[in-house]
């Protein structure tokens, strides 16, 4: 079963009911059936943005212990990668941690992706392939 590359975004959504997008991440991820994976980047950017809500930091860390949030994401086993990414990717401003799940679907070989982020419309992983956005965006 191929991995489901997780952003973000939708962790912030499905932990914080207030946000516009909550129903949506939900839904999006009772329809997702293969592991979700993704980085430690994407688990800080989400702690930091919820660090308000309390509780939220916690359930975090604790899909991590219960693997439902699957990190294999080694950077000193890709920086080279990574730094092509954002060399690439530079008019875009593409952030470090979007960098870093464009180098997952890669190594995973899937663009299956639960984001809320637009510039997944324009990135491309393995050189040129689209990612497959499981969340509709308006």
């Amino acid at each position: 079963m191929k991995p489901v590359l997780l952003d973000t975004g939708v962790i912030v959504a499905l932990l914080d009911r207030s946000e516009r997008h909550h129903k949506s991440c939900e839904a999006a991820l009772e329809a997702t059936a293969g592991p979700l994976v993704t980085c430690e980047p994407v688990i800080a950017e989400s702690c930091y943005l919820l660090r308000s809500l309390p509780g939220a930091r916690e359930a975090i860390l604790q899909n991590v212990v219960a693997g439902i949030f699957q990190i294999p994401f080694q950077l000193s086993r890709c920086a080279s990668y990574i730094q092509r990414v954002l060399r690439k990717y530079q008019d875009c401003e593409v952030d470090f941690a979007d960098a870093c799940l464009i180098h997952l679907a890669t190594e995973f070989h899937t663009g299956e992706i639960l984001t809320l982020d637009h510039d997944f419309e324009i990135y491309r992983w393995s050189r040129n392939k689209p990612f497959h956005l499981l969340i509709p965006l308006s």
